[in-house]
């Protein structure tokens, strides 16, 4: 039987690694706020491999990670945060996962919890966004990313990371993508065709009003994708297709920050870590990213 992530089965699996490394008592799914959900699954990757590393990686790196945020002067995880076991990948299919991760997914969102996955490729962001609809219809995902990812499909599935916003807008939700720089003319036509905000990287260096018409744009409950590769490869190398001329940590934090302040910010992933051997840059920014992601929603609140 294959393993899907539960509070049963948290409880049932006391070795699995908790993000920050919290005490026992700011870990307990029934009294969390958030629910950390790592997903190793790579199966759409279309370049270099390694993204399933990525959730055991980024759990390690966050045991290092201080509590107490410098920027906002208070420590997040007291609203507690659970960290599920890993889903274990299906081996029927892209679109089989895909309904295991709606179906984990539907569970936590049902319980009332914000969900915080940690991929893994791209592709499992459309289930998760499928799942948050479930609770919050009118939806608005913002995607933080170097790829438009709105082909149709690619390599024969259209569950591909290279397609996920593509089911995105399927599902009916908006999108508004910021640090994009890499996309097909297939993507392209598709961007004139339908009414999608994109804020390219190189916008958001040479527009001083980038920030203003991102969140402008966002409409009711929103959803954040992150892929790292929205990041410069020197800041975040670890990642399948990185590509240069990406965005900086303040770039993102201050983006974050303003949509967590400004609307109502009800899910979100962090995809694409794909580890490099003897390097942690990536997944430790990874992990300070989701904790980020946590302390400015708890700001507001």
């Amino acid at each position: 039987m294959r393993l899907v992530a539960t509070p049963e089965a948290a409880a049932l699996n006391a070795h699995v690694v908790s993000f920050l490394g919290l005490e026992p008592q700011y870990r307990e799914y029934e009294s969390a706020s958030y629910v950390v959900l790592p997903v190793p699954y790579d199966a759409t990757t279309s370049y270099r491999p390694g993204a399933r590393f990525g959730p055991a990686a980024i759990l390690a790196a966050s045991q290092q990670v201080e509590t107490f945020d410098d920027e906002l002067e208070l420590e997040a995880f007291s609203a507690g945060i659970a960290t599920l076991p890993p889903v274990e990948p299906n081996a029927a299919g892209p679109q089989a996962m895909h309904e295991d991760l709606y179906r984990t997914a539907r569970r936590i969102v049902k319980d009332g919890k914000f969900l915080l996955a940690l991929g893994g490729d791209h592709s499992i962001t459309s289930a998760f966004v499928r799942a948050v609809q479930s609770r919050h219809k009118k939806l608005t995902v913002l995607q933080v990313d170097a790829h438009a990812d709105l082909r149709s499909e690619y390599e024969q599935t259209p569950y591909s990371h290279a397609a996920v916003m593509r089911r995105v807008n399927d599902l009916g939700a908006s999108i508004v993508s910021v640090g994009v720089r890499s996309y097909s003319v297939e993507e392209h036509r598709f961007l004139r065709r339908n009414s999608i905000e994109m804020i390219t990287a190189r916008e958001c260096q040479s527009d001083d009003n980038w920030l203003d018409r991102a969140l402008n744009a966002l409409r009711g409950p929103v959803y954040v994708t992150i892929d790292i590769d929205a990041f410069d490869p020197a800041y975040a190398p670890g990642t399948g297709t990185p590509e240069p001329g990406g965005l900086d940590w303040y770039q993102v934090t201050g983006l974050l920050r303003l949509v967590a302040a400004e609307t109502e910010l009800v899910g979100a992933d962090i995809v694409e870590v794909a580890p490099i051997p003897g390097q942690t840059t990536t997944e430790f920014l990874a992990a300070r990213l989701a904790y980020k992601l946590i302390a400015y929603r708890q700001e507001r609140r």
